[in-house]
């Protein structure tokens, strides 16, 4: 498809050009995304799609477009690359929504080229809480669950990490009461792993800084 630079022609000239129809000369299978297939115009490269995108959009081989219409495939195939990015990244571990929005707010700084819009932050977010693959919920559950099994976390220490990463207080305390850790055994997990490297009057301040209550630290330092 060749490239026109509008700015050296005249008023009717851009008009006969932008509503100049061109053809959808092939539709290829992208050679790093079995997903994505690539569209070609006037027998060029132009932009690549997904195959609901194609779809969506009813593209075949020989369909015309005008270069408004040009200009709006472009447009959904960066969306559709920014949405299946971000998802990969989604699906990689559990994610939290405001996690999420950093994620694709840094790309829209890295990436100016990109253009990443707010609109299409939004837009990625909605789809996602859409289809269940962001779920603050179940984030915040599998977060508790997993985190520092082995080598014991606090309740406060926990409730700092999960706040940072946009989750509220309502859903911290609800999955903190489901989730059956107990306070005593995080201590004596910490204990077992600091026990050889702290007397007793260090590994107490260790305790407390991790967040543990100091009379309840103190208490099992002293009955183990």
């Amino acid at each position: 498809m060749e490239i026109i630079d509008l700015k050296g022609l005249n008023t009717a000239e851009k008009s006969r050009h932008i509503c100049e129809p061109h053809s959808v000369s092939a539709i290829k299978p992208a050679i790093k995304n079995d997903h994505r297939v690539n569209i070609f115009i006037d027998e060029k490269f132009a932009f690549s799609l997904d195959l609901a995108q194609v779809v969506d959009f009813k593209l075949k081989v020989g369909k015309t477009l005008t270069e408004p219409e040009i200009k709006k495939l472009k447009k959904a195939s960066n969306f559709g690359k920014l949405y299946q990015r971000t998802l990969e990244w989604v699906l990689s571990r559990p994610r939290s929504i405001r996690e999420t929005k950093d994620y694709l707010r840094k790309k829209q700084f890295d990436k100016k080229d990109y253009g990443i819009t707010d609109e299409d932050i939004e837009k990625v977010l909605e789809i996602l809480l859409e289809k269940k693959y962001l779920d603050d919920q179940k984030f915040t559950e599998y977060y508790i669950e997993n985190r520092f099994t082995k080598k014991g976390i606090s309740r406060k220490r926990l409730k700092l990490e999960l706040a940072k990463k946009g989750i509220s207080p309502e859903t911290i305390d609800g999955a903190l009461e489901a989730s059956g850790r107990d306070e005593t055994e995080e201590i004596k997990k910490v204990i077992v792993k600091k026990r050889t490297r702290y007397d007793d009057e260090k590994l107490l301040q260790y305790l407390v800084r991790q967040g543990f209550d100091y009379e309840l630290s103190k208490s099992i330092i002293k009955s183990l």
